[in-house]
Order: C-alpha cells, then structure tokens, then sequence
C-alpha cells in the first residue's frame, strides 16, 4: 500500500464546524496571552501550541473514552478539545498554581503546556479509565513521550488478546483503545522516535502518531534535521504493503480543516480496529510567536518564511475556507472571535486572581506578623525596613513571603516575646504546607505503598530441596503468574528459552506469549513498554538483560518513570517492575555495578538489591502487592549456587527499607549488599581467627535505605564501621556513609574514622584476575579491616604490611 491520500470534503454540520473554529481562536488566545503574561513577570516561562490548532481539534474529534495520549508540550488545542483541559486551567499551570483543583495536570509543579488526567484519586485508588479520555503526564525532553507511547498502544493488544483480562473492563474494552502520540517534526531525529516506531510496526499496535511539522526545531531548518526534509518520506520504507504489515503513512496540510478532519478518521479507524499503527504528517504548520518565550523567530527565519507563514496560519485559512463555502458571513466570524478571544481573557483573570488570593493572604499576614515582631525588637528599624520591602513588592511570591519571615527571624535571635513565637509558629506552619506542595508523593502515599509491606519469612522443611537460585526465582514467576492475569514479562530473551539465565525457563509454553514475550534489542522501548501497561491497570515485567544496558534507558526511566508520581502530585502511577542482573561475571561489559549513578539518578523509583535468588523472590512479591514502581537488581552470580527451595515461595515477603543483619559482632560494623555479602562474610569469618569479631549488615534494599536506623543500633555497639560495594569510590558506599552518619546521627558513635572498600575507579578487566584486581576481594576487605584496627591497637594487630 502506499501512502494514503484524502479528500477534502466534509460532512460536518455548520454548529460543530463553527464551535472547532471558537475554540482554536480561543486556545490561540490563550497563547497570545500567555506570552504577554510572562513578559510582564507574572509567570517564569512559557511554551505554547499556536499554529497547530486545527489539526489537534481534527484529531481530537476521534479520540474516544479510554483512549490515551503521549504527547508533548505544544498540545493545549487537543488537550482542550477533548475536554481535559479548560483555558482557566492553562492559565492556572502558566503560574504555577499548586491547587490540584486549579491545575489538574500538576498542581503547579511542570511549567505550561505539560498535561495529565488524574487516573487515580486522592485514595490512590484507579478511576474508571474506560469511562475518561486520558492523557499520560507530559515530560519536556524531546522525544521522551515515544517509549511510553508504545507501552500505552501494546496493552490494547494485550487486552484484546488475552481472554483471562475481558473482566478488567476498567482498564480497557476488548483492546478498543487507540494511544495517540504527538511530536514536533525537528524530534523525530531523536533515537527515541526511530526505536519506538519501529517497535511499533513490529508490535502492530493501534496507534496514531501526528508529527506537526513547522519546518524548524527552534532556530534550525528541516534540512538539518531529517533525511529528504521530510519524515513520512523518511519513514516510507515503514509503510505496510499487501503481504508485510508495517505502518500506515498519512500526509496531510495542517491549514486543511476538512482534509485534517477526513485523514484522522481514517488513520484513527484503522488503528482501532485493524491495530496497525499510523503515522500521521501534519506539514506546513506555522508557530506564530516562535519556538518559547525566550526569543524570537524573527532572529532566524527569513522573511520569505515569515510572510508564508503569515499565508498559510491555520486559522485565518480556516476562515477563508468558511466564508467561501458559505458556512458563515465575515459578520458572524466577527462575532465569534470576539467571543472567543473574551472567554479567554476571562479565564486568565480568573486563574490569576484565584492564583493570587492565598498569596495575598500569606502576604498580609507575614507584614502584620513581622511588624508586631519589630516593635518588640532592638532590631525594630531593620524589621521595620524588611516589612516596607515585602510590602511593596509587586506580585510577591510565596517564596519572597517566606526569605522575609526567615530573614526577621535573624534579628530576633535575643527576643523572647510572644510576637516571635508567633512568628516562628507561622513559618512552621507554612513550611510544613509548602513541603507539601512541592515535595511530596514522590513515592506511593495510598494504602497499597510497598513501605507498608510486613516481612514473611521463607519456610524450610525436611522436604525442601536444594537448587540452583534461579530455580527460585523461577518458581516465584510462576506463582505469580497463575495468581494475577494482569502479570506480564517481556525483553530480549525472556520468552523461548526463559532469560538467559532461566528464571522465565518453561513459563511462556504454560502461559502464552502474550504473557511472557521476546522483545527486540531496544531497552528504550521495553522499559516505554513497561510504563505505558502499567499506567493502564497492568502489572509489567520489564527485563533488562544487563544492569550495563540500564544505561540505554536511563533517560526514559529517570525522567518519565522516576518523577511521575511526583510531578502529577499522585495523579498517576506506573507500577512497573525492572528486573535486571549485574555485579560480578566478567568483563568491562555485563559486570558493572554502577549503582551510584542509579540510585542518584532514579530517586522516585525503589532500588533493591538482593544477595541471593530468595531474597529477590521476597521482593517481587512485595512490589506485586504494591503500586510503586522498582529495579531489581539480582546477583549474577547466583543464579548456580545452591539455595533451599521454600514451601511458601508465593507468600515471602522482603519489606523494603529493612537491613538484615548476617553476622553478630562487637569490633566493627560491616555494611554491605548483593554479591559482595558472600565476601564480605567470609572475610569476616577470617577475621574472627585473628580476634576481630565483625557485624555485618546486608541493607537489602538501597531506594529507601535503613528506613529504622538500625546500622546506627549496630554502631553503637561497635563505634566503628565501614562500608563495602562493588561501585566506584564515591558512589553507592558514599551514598550509604552519609545517611548513616549525617542523616541517621551516626557521626557521634564512631570511635574512629569510618571507611569505605570499593571497586577500582575503571569498569573490571576480563577474566578471573581481572574481577579480581578489579573488585573488592576477601583478601581486600580482610586487610582493610585489620588495618583499621592496627591503626586502634597496633599491639594487638601486628601489621601485615
């Protein structure tokens, strides 16, 4: 097949013709407003969707309940038309307005022009996502949207495909749901969009992406950007054909109403019912104010450009259109363009002034609260001073409110007087407010929260067989899988032959393909895939075959999943499982343990990290029972040793946040993880032949760590301590110094200074000598120790060295 092409007629009626016409002079309004507003200092920066809006109300017309959007920031048109998104609620986001009630999309917290629906409530509960149109919460990274777009497109297939999931029909209707993907011509050069369209046309998944195309990225023509300037021409060898499926390939102008309106019913149509994904090209767009705020398209584009762009804007090509075909007179457009542009400047004076009233009511009471305060002060005129300051201020912040209240509080510092309590008590009761407002629901705060997870212990008999450790974990899946028909795991290698290290091995034969899935080599696209079903109600394993290979992902993960609880202030989650593998083989490759950059780089995600096959096993089913999203990390060096098969495999529960400790001691604490606890014991049983008797503590899990300050329990005991891990110095062993001394209090016990044993600073060499001379050893962490000791007692501890 090639390219489809569409006609120009409609068989709209006059009303809803004329309605999409005031609400893309409206949401142009807003835009021109918006810019306004940020010039004259009363919002930070702004972004907007001028000149794409007949297109995004085309598409918009198609998109039914339960569908989902993964767009990006110039979408306010769409958003608006399918009714998520009201121009008082545009206005509230472009101030940063923190009233979930006012700004929906994120309460304040994502600059304008970043939209999400609430598809859980306040409870943490999911909502009836068949009965909403939804839109999964924007991120600005460009590209970054596509991952999740396929993950957002394969649940329908799931949905549609699996018999045992029909009954969830609050998640999806027999797969009947189209994911709609958005993005701007000059970010389809990212890898992210080539990976994911690709993965798209091999899923065939109902999906409809629209690229608007406005010729630029920023201040960069097309010629830079995309092979033949055109990426339906770039992407034609996508297209499907008789007897290959692929992708359908649509091109379209984006100042043509009725053939914007005839190609997305067509693109939307086979997407929904056929699931084969379309691409839509919406080309000559123009962007009226430019790419941002921050400049202007005058300094870069030519003025042959500008005066086309002048030509061919959608709407004054709309209205053309209209009043030669005779559905309405230049009188009446008047009319409604008035109106239109009304309703905007009302909605604006409406979300600032609801904006504003707490503020001005913070205001007033900081100034009366601070001049009390001066008059009881030595520092009366310097008080007096900060209060005239606050006082005059134009369009004082919260954060201007809050630097005056500290900043008197300095001069108080020798006043007893019931005027500075009073004060002090309103700071704290503010603060206390604005941390809420600004960081919290970085995790789960429901009742379904993994922190509320009690531990339940492995159960051993005489019949408990000893077996490999991925025979465990294997048996885990298993459990889980016949327990909950919304489990799903998929990645390279996981489907035939059970991961590369068996802990799938035999479950896709048992229970379908559709549940247990090979994937191409695209870690971008997996973890996107992972994110899009989980958001749908779907409980995904995301198989990263290396923790090395995280890296690929590590944009998608830290900047979509990590942060999407927190940046909807709870309003979605994506309780996605990451599995991987890594510490020690061999190799630069496939051996790394780089887990200071991930625990660094992932806060809003929990990073466990168990020392063996049924300590991984507790974990998954505790992230099972939960809603926060995880990574895994098993041992690679486990997957052989030996392990007792539990009776209650299904039921073990590992809580998060909870260290373990594996050995009694007295002389030092040793803090460790994953593979290096092996080590770590049996350096410590070495050092107890020379009369050092160690504690060691395995903290099972890195996001969140020691959550009871029982490592500082422990170096109380001991008053030195050290901490061990494969990762670079500096990294993860720095990461867990610093809670337990500087967060936990631990700084006051220590008899000596604290140390840490790592990795070398380079990845491992190959081989046995190269993990060797590359990683913490027996022989590392026995002479460090002693030495330590040494240091405290050297008659006692002869040196070695």
């Amino acid at each position: 097949m090639s390219p489809v092409k569409t006609s120009k007629k409609t068989n709209l009626k006059k009303a809803e013709i004329l309605a999409d016409y005031a609400l893309a002079i409206e949401s142009r309004e807003d835009s021109l407003i918006g810019r306004k507003e940020v010039f004259m200092g009363k919002a930070k920066f702004g972004i907007f969707g001028d000149g794409k809006e007949l297109a995004q109300i085309a598409a918009a017309k198609y998109f039914q309940n339960g569908d989902w959007r993964s767009g990006y920031y110039r979408d306010q048109t769409f958003v608006m038309a399918i009714g998520q998104v009201t121009s008082q609620q545009f206005f509230a986001q472009l101030y940063a307005h923190t009233d979930v009630a006012a700004e929906p999309a994120s309460a304040g917290r994502m600059m304008n022009g970043h939209f999400g629906t609430r598809s859980i409530n306040s409870k943490g509960e999911w909502r009836t996502l068949t009965d909403i149109k939804n839109s999964s919460s924007d991120i600005s990274p460009t590209a970054a949207q596509m991952p999740r777009l396929i993950g957002l497109g394969w649940a329908s297939k799931l949905y549609r495909n699996n018999p045992n999931l029909k009954d969830y029909k609050d998640f999806s209707i027999n797969g009947n749901e189209v994911a709609f993907g958005t993005i701007g011509n000059a970010s389809t050069s990212e890898g992210h969009f080539f990976e994911a369209m690709n993965a798209a046309g091999v899923l065939q998944i109902p999906m409809v992406m629209s690229v608007w195309d406005d010729g630029y990225g920023i201040s960069v023509p097309q010629k830079y950007h995309t092979t033949k300037e055109s990426i339906s021409k770039a992407l034609a060898g996508f297209q499907r054909t008789e007897d290959q499926a692929g992708i359908e390939i649509f091109t379209v102008k984006g100042w043509d109403y009725p053939a914007l309106i005839e190609t997305y019913r067509k693109a939307v149509k086979i997407a929904r019912e056929e699931h084969v994904p379309c691409l839509v090209h919406v080309e000559e767009l123009t962007q009226p104010q430019g790419h941002s705020t921050s400049g202007s398209h005058e300094r870069y584009k030519p003025k042959d450009r500008l005066e086309w762009e002048k030509g061919h804007d959608c709407l004054l090509k709309m209205r053309k259109w209209m009043e030669e075909e005779g559905i309405a007179s230049a009188t009446e457009l008047d009319t409604l363009e008035k109106e239109a542009k009304a309703r905007a400047k009302k909605a604006r004076e409406n979300a600032w002034k609801d904006y504003m009233s707490e503020i001005k009511e913070d205001l007033n009471q900081a100034i009366e609260l601070i001049g009390k305060a001066a008059l009881t002060s030595d520092n009366n005129k310097i008080l007096q001073q900060i209060k005239n300051d606050l006082k005059s201020s134009l369009n004082a912040l919260k954060a201007d409110i809050v630097k005056a209240v500290r900043k008197s509080l300095r001069y108080l510092t020798d006043n007893n007087s019931e005027e500075k309590k009073r004060l002090q008590d309103w700071l704290k009761e503010k603060q206390e407010k604005y941390k809420d407002e600004y960081s919290s629901h970085l995790y789960s705060q429901s009742a379904e929260s993994p922190l509320n997870t009690e531990a339940v212990a492995p159960v051993f008999g005489e019949e408990s067989k000893l077996v490999d450790g991925r025979e465990v974990v294997q048996a885990c899946f298993d459990a889980l899988f016949e327990r909950d028909p919304r489990v799903i795991a998929f990645g390279e290698d996981v489907g035939k032959i059970g991961d590369v290290n068996q802990g799938f091995a035999g479950l896709q034969e048992k229970y379908g393909e559709i549940r247990i899935t090979d994937t191409g080599i695209r870690e971008l696209t997996i973890i996107g895939q992972g994110i899009g079903a989980s958001l749908r109600g779907l409980r995904p394993i995301a198989e990263i075959q290396y923790l090395d290979y995280l890296i690929y992902a590590l944009q998608t993960l830290s900047d979509d999943l990590a942060s999407l609880h927190y940046r909807m202030k709870g309003g979605q989650k994506a309780p996605l499982i990451i599995r991987t593998r890594g510490h020690r083989l061999e190799g630069v490759w496939h051996s790394g343990s780089p887990m200071g950059m991930i625990i660094n780089s992932l806060r809003g995600i929990h990073v466990l990290v168990p020392r063996n096959m049924t300590q991984a096993a507790g974990f998954y089913n505790t992230l099972m029972d939960a809603d926060d999203p995880a990574l895994i990390i098993e041992s690679l060096n486990g997957y052989r040793l030996k392990e007792k098969m539990p009776q209650n495999i299904g039921e073990i529960k590992v809580p998060l946040g909870i260290p373990e400790t594996l050995r009694e001691g007295t002389d030092i604490t040793l803090v460790t993880y994953g593979s290096m606890c092996r080590i770590v014991m049996d350096a410590a049983q070495q050092l107890s032949d020379f009369n050092i008797s160690c504690e060691v503590i395995d903290v099972q899990t890195l996001l969140p760590f020691d959550r009871n300050k029982d490592i500082v329990e422990s170096l109380k005991k001991t008053n030195k301590i050290a901490f061990i891990d494969e990762d670079v110095p500096g990294g993860a062993s720095a990461f867990m110094m610093q809670n337990v001394l500087e967060r936990d209090g631990g700084y006051f016990h220590l008899d000596s200074k604290p140390i840490t044993i790592t990795a070398q600073e380079h990845r491992p060499a190959y081989g046995t000598d190269g993990d060797y001379f590359s990683k913490p050893s027996t022989e590392d962490v026995f002479e460090k120790i002693y030495a330590l000791m040494h240091e405290i007692n050297p008659d006692r501890y002869k040196a070695i060295l």
